[in-house]
């Protein structure tokens, strides 16, 4: 497989979950938390929070060139991920669920360009095999 970087963001954690993360440009630094009895420590984020956040940008922009592509206006299209940690038989995994809502689209058309979005957006490429990953149209 043939790889041209485009552009790469790094960033250190230490302490893991309890920690704290930063980028090495300081374009974000967080301080990290795991939820007691689901509720997060104010001031603190998870690692599901910054993965969901990137996954929804990032799909957000394929939903643009797919809608683009398709002649469908996708003005203020939103995408919501919801990542979710749980155990699995051999320890801990991730789950995503992903929706669209796409208020100048029929319900069909939305439909399809979710579905189309995920094949070129390179989280779901990532993910794609690796985690459960369901949809819902908005």
């Amino acid at each position: 497989m043939s790889f041209e970087t485009l552009f790469t963001g790094t960033a250190t954690a230490v302490g893991g979950r309890n920690g704290h993360s930063q980028t090495s440009d300081g374009s974000v630094s967080v301080n990290l938390g795991f939820p007691k009895n689901g509720v997060l420590e104010p001031g603190k984020t998870t690692p599901e929070h910054l993965f969901a956040t990137g996954y929804a940008a990032c799909f957000g922009s394929a939903v643009e060139l797919v809608g683009k592509q398709k002649g469908y206006d996708v003005t203020d299209a939103a995408v919501t991920v919801a990542a979710s940690l749980g155990k699995v038989p051999d320890g801990f995994g991730l789950s995503v669920k992903l929706s669209l809502k796409a208020p100048k689209l029929s319900r069909e058309q939305t439909q399809e360009l979710l579905e189309a979005a995920h094949q070129v957006c390179p989280y779901s490429k990532a993910t794609r095999g690796n985690i459960p990953v369901e949809f819902g149209v908005e």
